[in-house]
């Protein structure tokens, strides 16, 4: 992979990463067009996911840091409740618990861990399938076609009204199950996420916030995944150059396209998406059948 090509990548995985239209897709691809090896781009895949993931913590900061400090309290009230037990147990008292869950943020905090569990696992059972849906131009087609269909119906979804008080832990799960299946190229994590929040009638706003958040979990896996998959390679530092240059790339396009993502997705229908995808992705079709 030249500098060039590692820049390219890294600004299509960058813009695409938090628009509805499958960064996978657009990657599998490129990749295929310009003959780039999968296993040699490994390395740069990795970097790119680190790099993206710093970009949502650093736009999504108020966000995560109210998570973080919430979970903290919470695990503190954990503990205020053993203490509380034993006391009532060995003083033969009646001390009211304290409500471990008691606020949006908590509640969210937990919706988040849930759904990120299946995701892992079937993206764990799935990584030989989704490399070798990655090798050819009619599997990320396909992909995208899925992902056109349900942008497509999403917007005749109703405006739901629903946060996270309103959320069902079997509603956080049934959205991780269908989440982990958007590892093969052309499916739009983004995408079809929004598009499940939306049907279980989540307001837009917070629809958009989970969604994002839930990259988090994703991203930070695939890099574990990835760069796993490294050891025992070495590669020179031409090589590793073009890979942080691309890499950063990734996470600076991330980071600019998290903040405008967030609003356009908020206010606007999913329409434009949809032929985008469809557009796209007739043409990767076409293109394994000529290029075949």
């Amino acid at each position: 992979m030249t500098i060039i090509e590692a820049l390219l990548l890294g600004l299509i995985q960058g813009i695409t990463e938090f628009i509805p239209v499958s960064s996978s897709g657009h990657a599998a691809i490129i990749e295929n067009l310009l003959h780039i090896n999968s296993e040699s781009g490994l390395p740069f895949e990795a970097l790119a996911h680190l790099t993206v993931l710093a970009a949502v913590i650093g736009a999504l900061r108020k966000e995560i840091k109210k998570l973080l400090m919430e979970f903290c309290r919470s695990m503190y009230d954990v503990y205020e409740n053993v203490r509380i037990y034993f006391h009532n147990r060995d003083k033969k008292d009646a001390r009211r618990y304290k409500k471990v869950i008691s606020n949006n943020y908590r509640k969210l905090f937990l919706l988040l861990v849930i759904a990120s569990i299946p995701t892992a696992l079937e993206s764990y059972i799935l990584q030989d399938m989704t490399r070798l849906a990655g090798d050819n131009l009619l599997a990320p087609g396909m992909g995208l076609f899925i992902t056109g269909i349900v942008l497509l119906v999403a917007d005749f979804f109703p405006r739901g009204k629903r946060i996270p008080r309103d959320i069902s832990y079997w509603t956080a799960l049934a959205i991780g199950l269908i989440q982990g299946l958007t590892v093969f190229p052309g499916v739009s994590r983004v995408g079809i996420t929004l598009a499940v929040c939306l049907a279980y009638g989540f307001q837009r706003k917070f629809a958009v916030k989970y969604a994002f958040l839930l990259s988090v979990p994703v991203l930070a896996g695939s890099f574990i995944a990835k760069w796993g998959h490294l050891s025992g390679t070495s590669f020179g530092w031409q090589i590793w150059g073009g890979y942080v240059a691309g890499a950063l790339a990734a996470g600076i396009a991330a980071y600019f396209c998290i903040k405008k993502m967030t609003k356009v997705l908020q206010n606007r229908r999913f329409y434009g998406f949809s032929v985008y995808c469809f557009i796209i992705g007739a043409a990767a079709v076409a293109g394994s059948f000529l290029l075949a």
